[in-house]
């Protein structure tokens, strides 16, 4: 997480666990929930139907049983020839049926005219990609704030890159806007608020609840009736 300090941003000021889950995301389990806006719900089940699914990607849920038994994720370091990591593929599969959700490949990139260095995560289409650059800030408790605010061409924010015939690409801004909230609740549990914009409009929230692998071991073991921690413990 230290890879994106800045002007306004100190990963020493996150709670030990907030950053454990990034910088450890493969030792994390997630369960979700989903709840679209009734004016978006239509269209975002037309796009998982057409697209997100043949393609394997960006295919949000849109119903509350298709995330009832949680997420499954795979981190896959993507490396030069000497060894040296330079982004990490996230790839989130729905735990009942397998169906991709999304393939992200993430990084930290330093936009022109900042000082500052955002999340960069790009998702890979049949013809070009999505690129998303989230501004981290660190909240008083310790919690995570990643978040695209409207703005210009060439700030923080979502943008399709679309190649074409010729070796070019061609990019422009779209008015998507995100908000993470990574942070631990009263009991000590580990979630995440993520909010889903179109210009002013809500579009999509997603809730997740994230739990480190060793504790769902440790439950399977004891029986779910016996507690394998406070939320507060992390995996070695």
């Amino acid at each position: 997480m230290s890879v994106l300090d800045g002007t306004g941003f100190q990963a020493a000021g996150l709670d030990r666990t907030v950053r454990h889950f990034y910088e450890h995301t493969a030792c994390w389990r997630m369960e979700v929930w989903a709840q679209w806006s009734a004016l978006f719900q239509p269209g975002g089940e037309l796009v998982s139907r057409l697209f997100g699914r043949r393609v394997q990607q960006l295919a949000l849920p849109t119903r509350p049983l298709d995330v009832a038994h949680g997420m499954d994720s795979r981190v896959v370091h993507l490396v030069d020839a000497n060894g040296k990591q330079h982004a990490a593929g996230w790839l989130r599969t729905l735990s009942a049926t397998g169906e991709y959700v999304y393939s992200g490949c993430y990084s930290a990139r330093l936009l022109p005219r900042s000082d500052q260095p955002s999340v960069h995560v790009a998702f890979p289409l049949e013809s070009g990609n999505v690129q998303v650059f989230l501004r981290p800030s660190v909240q008083p408790d310790g919690s995570l704030v990643l978040s695209s605010s409207p703005g210009p061409f060439g700030g923080d924010g979502a943008y399709v890159v679309v190649r074409d015939g010729n070796g070019g690409a061609h990019a422009a801004r779209v008015p998507i806007h995100e908000r993470f909230h990574v942070y631990l609740d009263h009991r000590g549990v580990l979630r995440t608020d993520h909010e889903l914009w179109l210009y002013r409009a809500l579009v999509l929230r997603l809730h997740y609840r994230l739990e480190p692998v060793g504790q769902l071991m440790s439950r399977r073991r004891l029986g779910p009736d016996v507690p394998a921690g406070d939320g507060r413990r992390l995996p070695s």
